[in-house]
């Protein structure tokens, strides 16, 4: 890929709503401003539309919202830290950590590989602590780099 599934500044670290709609918006706010979300209301309108197929919460405090659209420009991930948590539909409650996978409508594959390699990683407690634990956006941003390969 030409451009980094993450940046720094499509992380937030402490969103304090407990609205599953509101932590959404607010990780496709992250992405749009990084030019990765041509329409930020199609796009959540995308999400929406997969969610309500299935809910996307994991176990272990996961939110997992994805969906392809023609409002996406590259494939892409926003994370949030939510401490307070909020509901995706885990069958454990809450989810603490959100991560918001963003496709093109043409990305078949690339959003599998994303959504494959992520998971493979969330499994594992050491990744999701990591990423609760990091300082920094920044940290956040390289430790998916680091651990979620999707080539």
């Amino acid at each position: 890929m030409s451009h980094p599934l993450i940046t720094a500044d499509m992380v937030a670290l402490d969103l304090t709503s407990d609205d599953r709609e509101t932590v959404t918006r607010q990780l496709i706010d992250l992405m749009a401003a990084q030019g990765r979300v041509t329409d930020a209301e199609g796009f959540h309108a995308d999400v929406r539309a997969r969610e309500a197929q299935m809910a996307t919460g994991m176990p272990g405090g996961i939110g997992l919202p994805h969906a392809r659209s023609e409002h996406v420009s590259v494939p892409s991930l926003a994370v949030g830290r939510v401490p307070g948590g909020v509901d995706f539909g885990a069958p454990d409650g809450p989810a603490t950590l959100v991560f918001l996978i963003a496709a093109p409508a043409g990305g078949d594959a690339d959003h599998l590989k994303i959504l494959a390699a992520l998971a493979r990683r969330l499994v594992h407690e050491s990744f999701r602590t990591s990423i609760l634990e990091a300082a920094d956006g920044g940290t956040v941003a390289e430790i998916i780099t680091r651990e979620v390969v999707t080539s």
